[in-house]
């Protein structure tokens, strides 16, 4: 299932805490000095910003000029973004207006720049398992070299400057992507997010903001960036990720002493690899327990990383993006099937 040329992309490997922890992704929010916010650009300044971005990332003697590509999304049918969103590329906000917007996609997915969203950069790093130390350090090298040509707008009392108030000071969002099913099961999750709040975190559901938990799915994120520097939010979201993770494997193994429950993850499978059809809300139930069943050892004859392609590769947008836009829903869920019983036949 690896993408052109056979590159592999970032979620088709496996990180550290895999078991839990499904990805990790930072992103920087920045605008240029002279330029309103997008949201009351013209055209025409939106274009300009867009070609000074990509010149100076893959323009000229850029070191990182052969890992980009530069993406109009103009020129992006509604399926396309549909299916950027579903791979953590672009919001959901971006999407549904991306007129006047751009792209840069790194080779391997693991970067994504979108251009002309609410700010004028949205610069996102994205990895498997718990990575947010490393994805820090290649983020704050992508922002120093665009912020050395293009000059950031920046407040020595309020930080960068960004067209959401929320966003002063770092304006930096990390956030992680937890597999939760057994803290989710015993209502652990419920007091867990009360609790967030009061450190300067939340947990919401797998498309951030405003979203809902899809097969036990939650991003864990910071909420302040005004008053606190990136390697505080940095240290503090590890130490909450690593709370979480504790709370979810002990969870996990009283779980697991109860045989029905057990039973529940090898019905799962036997569904998942017999099924002639399947919608996209019982596939991730399906996949939620076989994750859970996989990451603990008990269900072999597939990986945790695997298992992260195959969520991708069957998601609505991606399958009309490979099989045809006109596909039907129901026609969707009979790949959606073929595919898992292909994937899944060694389990």
């Amino acid at each position: 299932m690896f993408g052109k040329n056979n590159e592999k992309k970032w979620y088709q490997t496996e990180g550290s805490n895999s078991d839990t922890v499904i990805s990790t992704r930072l992103r920087f929010a920045r605008n240029l000095n002279g330029y309103p916010f997008p949201h009351i650009m013209s055209g025409e300044q939106k274009k300009e910003v867009n070609e000074k971005v990509r010149d100076a990332l893959i323009g000229g003697n850029s070191s990182l000029r052969d890992s980009f590509k530069y993406i109009d999304a103009d020129e992006l049918t509604p399926v396309q973004l549909l299916s950027m969103v579903e791979r953590h590329l672009i919001s959901p906000e971006f999407a549904r207006n991306p007129r006047g917007g751009a792209l840069l996609l790194m080779n391997d997915e693991s970067v994504s720049i979108m251009l002309n969203e609410e700010d004028h950069l949205r610069i996102q790093v994205m990895g498997s398992g718990l990575e947010l130390d490393n994805l820090y350090d290649t983020a704050d090298k992508i922002d120093t070299l665009l912020d050395e040509t293009l000059q950031f707008a920046f407040d020595e009392e309020l930080g960068y400057l960004t067209a959401c108030p929320t966003n002063l000071g770092t304006g930096m969002r990390a956030s992680v992507m937890l597999h939760l099913p057994a803290i989710e099961a015993d209502g652990t999750l419920r007091t867990l997010a009360a609790g967030l709040v009061k450190i300067g975190a939340t947990i919401r559901g797998s498309y951030g903001e405003g979203s809902k938990s899809s097969g036990s799915m939650y991003q864990v994120s910071n909420q302040v960036t005004l008053g606190i520097s990136e390697k505080d939010t940095i240290s503090n979201l590890n130490e909450i990720t690593n709370q979480i993770i504790a709370l979810e494997k002990k969870s996990r193994a009283r779980l697991l002493e109860n045989d029905e429950y057990q039973d529940k993850i090898w019905r799962a499978i036997g569904i998942m690899k017999n099924a002639r059809t399947m919608d996209s809300a019982e596939f991730a139930d399906l996949y939620s327990m076989l994750r859970m069943g996989v990451a603990e050892g008990i269900v072999s004859g597939v990986t945790t990383d695997k298992l992260s392609d195959i969520y991708a590769c069957v998601q609505p947008a991606g399958l009309m993006e490979k099989f045809g836009d006109n596909m039907t829903p129901q026609q969707r869920d009979k790949k959606r099937a073929d595919i898992l019983r292909k994937e899944l036949a060694n389990v």
